[in-house]
């Protein structure tokens, strides 16, 4: 039986011949994200700016019932609320935003909390309640600061990680790349005004090691080909390159594709955002790879003789007295 190849043995693709015209683009669209950021702002789920927070128990079940409670505390209109397990598999916490000005009101954020109390009570009689704190807007602010410095930290870890493996002209175009594929997911985030909530971290630092992956399977191809193509130029080899790990990432991004896109058409309207992220970030991360950590390589003057073992002059003067020179 013939297996099937989604990209032929014979696949030729001049990815390289429009690099510049598609980095200027990527540059301009790295620019027109930042820019929607800090004009339109992100929205914040309640993880990054405050609201109440109830913790129940559920003591007649093994585990709580998150996603009814996600639609019942949801349909109260406080907006998306954020019910996740904490604990035990019966315990939860509830966290719902707050309108302008109930924290400054004295007892109108315990009044929330208590209507949240009071509906989960009414449909499920054995949750019992643990808390009904308020989380202020200080601790969402350490939260967001956390979240920013795990994307810095990780973007900054791989790199270093690259420059350590391959060379450090290989750990700026990660670099560089990675930036790309963060900037663009925030860019989204701003555009759409989605809530960007921690579970929107979480799916960005799933790009970050998605877009990674991909990068040292092509890095890792370039540095093999600079071996055995000594005289070949370097933009004929980037593309050699990739077309010979492109069946791979086809595969990859399919296989991918198939878990996440019945997720996007037909998965809870609480996991929308993280599943779009991750979606989104598929496709730029692998876009970057290809037209953006392999063309930085040129521009910083990586050549086919870039990486061979110079001879030194003890090595000559050892040559010579074997009568080799």
């Amino acid at each position: 039986m013939k297996l099937l190849k989604l990209v032929p043995d014979s696949t030729n693709i001049r990815f390289q011949k429009y690099g510049v015209p598609f980095f200027v683009f990527s540059i301009l669209m790295i620019l027109g994200s930042w820019a929607a950021v800090l004009t339109n702002g992100l929205n914040f789920g309640v993880d990054f700016i405050g609201g109440q927070e109830v913790r129940m128990t559920f003591e007649e079940r093994a585990q709580a019932p998150i996603p009814e409670l996600r639609e019942l505390v949801g349909g109260l209109g406080y907006g998306e609320p954020v019910v996740q397990e904490f604990g035990k598999p019966n315990q939860v916490s509830i966290r719902v935003p707050l309108p302008e000005g109930a924290e400054e009101t004295p007892g109108a954020a315990t009044e929330i909390g208590n209507r949240v109390i009071a509906s989960v009570n009414k449909n499920f009689p054995d949750a019992r309640t643990d808390g009904n704190d308020t989380v202020s807007g200080k601790v969402a602010g350490e939260f967001r600061n956390q979240a920013i410095f795990a994307l810095l930290a990780a973007m900054a870890a791989v790199s270093i990680y690259i420059w350590v493996r391959f060379e450090w002209q290989f750990g700026v175009g990660a670099m560089f790349a990675l930036f790309h594929d963060v900037s663009l997911t925030m860019g989204l985030f701003a555009i759409t005004q989605m809530e960007f909530s921690l579970q929107i971290v979480a799916a960005i630092l799933a790009i970050i090691g998605y877009s990674l992956n991909d990068t040292i399977v092509i890095y890792d191809r370039i540095r093999e080909n600079l071996k055995k193509y000594r005289k070949m130029p370097m933009i004929e080899l980037l593309d050699l390159s990739v077309n010979e790990t492109l069946a791979r990432t086809v595969m990859t991004s399919l296989t991918l594709l198939v878990a996440l896109v019945p997720l996007l058409i037909f998965g809870p309207a609480s996991l929308f955002g993280m599943v779009a992220a991750i979606t989104f970030g598929l496709f730029v991360g692998t876009y970057s790879s290809v037209y953006m950590a392999g063309p930085l390589l040129i521009w910083m003057g990586v050549t086919s003789n870039s990486f061979v073992q110079q001879e030194t002059a003890a090595d000559r003067q050892e040559k010579l007295a074997r009568g080799e020179g």
